[in-house]
């Protein structure tokens, strides 16, 4: 983690669609019952795409305009200097990934073990602690440091003219990868090429498995790869418009216009090549992308150009300090599901506690809702003072 500071300037459509796209992380991560979600909160189970599918590649596609922005101070040239500040930021995402995966595991190691206390105390401690030869080494942490490493090192050793060639490479490599190791076959990891590669490369017990697929997997870096890179270019066309003199309603209907074509692209190559998050498929980096595009196209209209920001102040919280925010609200996600508190003859977990004490007033349904809202709320408690003192924390 970087030291605290404060920058001179902020892109603040930016922020705002970072804050969005955190907040919706994290509430679409947090509902009181997984069993219990409305449709549009809940992933696409194969094919298809929910709002929820929206939020992290949103993300990625910021994180690539991000990155153009952080390299251009070094002009795009690999030199000690810039190599070792993207290595830094590389290696400690990944390592703060970890952490994350391995306090989850270590406090619902106390959470499922009720002689967690007994007198060989210590044993059970490192018992708990040690859990790292199953431990998942992929995630969305790890997802973005890998992506952020490759897209940064590819625009300093790549002249930026052949990016879109490069983009195009890597996302029709990754379709022929997909339909001729049967990629889009669902539910058994033997008949799909992406689960073969996971399972071999990290092995069953580092994966995370759904329906035999692993969604942040080695060979759905590829395109992930590729989104970010369209965000870095998109970041760069507005960068250099600036340096051009370009009006804001000039980049706006670029942003427009790249937005539609990429939009209608990826929905139109959907009939052969279908959408899909779980695989990160072709046409899931074109759709998104292109509605990231439009959507930010719409914030500058509204809160750079039109000057309407104060109902964004917000999200601008979360878009501050994104990464950090999400840190946090897995730490105090995985504190609320460790922590047990006695409701009659039961044992519950904070978490169970406060959504069973919903459930006879709103309904199962209403009550997880109204969990995941407390519990944004409850983030942007911690958020704010940071926002309105500008703390910017860097992960």
């Amino acid at each position: 983690m970087d030291n605290i500071h404060q920058p001179s300037s902020r892109i603040v459509a930016l922020d705002v669609m970072r804050g969005i796209t955190i907040a919706g992380m994290i509430l679409v991560n947090n509902p009181g019952s997984w069993g219990y979600l409305y449709a549009p909160l809940a992933h696409a189970r194969w094919n298809g795409l929910t709002p929820t599918d929206l939020v992290f590649p949103f993300f990625m596609f910021i994180m690539g305009m991000s990155t153009y922005l952080s390299l251009r101070k070094y002009g795009f040239r690999l030199t000690k200097t810039s190599a070792a500040k993207v290595l830094r930021r590389v290696v400690g995402l990944y390592l703060v990934g970890l952490f994350i995966v391995w306090f989850s595991r270590f406090c619902h190691y106390w959470h499922g073990n009720p002689d967690a206390m007994a007198p060989d105390f210590f044993g059970r401690l490192c018992e708990a602690a040690w859990s790292f030869p199953t431990i998942r080494l992929t995630g969305v942490l790890a997802r973005l440091a890998i992506c952020y490493g490759l897209t940064a090192f590819t625009v300093m050793l790549l002249p930026h003219r052949h990016l879109p060639k490069f983009i195009v490479g890597l996302l029709l490599c990754y379709a022929l990868l997909l339909f001729g190791g049967n990629g889009y076959y669902y539910g058994t990891e033997e008949h799909n090429l992406l689960s073969l590669v996971d399972h071999a490369l990290l092995g069953s017990q580092h994966l995370y498995n759904d329906n035999g697929i692993d969604p942040e997997g080695l060979l759905s870096t590829l395109p992930s790869w590729a989104h970010v890179l369209i965000g870095f270019c998109v970041g760069r066309e507005l960068g250099e418009g600036s340096a051009a003199g370009r009006s804001l309603r000039d980049k706006m209907l670029f942003l427009l216009l790249l937005g539609g074509v990429l939009t209608f692209s990826g929905l139109l190559l959907h009939f052969g090549c279908p959408i899909n998050k779980k695989i990160w498929s072709p046409t899931f980096v074109l759709t998104t992308c292109g509605m990231g595009s439009t959507l930010l196209a719409l914030l500058i209209y509204v809160v750079d150009e039109r000057k309407k920001v104060r109902w964004s102040h917000f999200f601008q919280s979360f878009g501050v300090n994104p990464l950090f925010m999400y840190l946090m609200s897995d730490i105090v996600a995985i504190l609320l599901g460790s922590v047990q508190v006695s409701s009659g003859e039961r044992t519950l977990s904070l978490h169970g506690w406060i959504y069973q004490s919903m459930v006879p007033v709103m309904g199962e349904l209403n009550a997880s809702l109204a969990y995941a809202l407390l519990f944004l709320l409850l983030c942007y408690l911690m958020a704010l003072p940071l926002y309105r003192r500008k703390i910017y924390i860097r992960l």
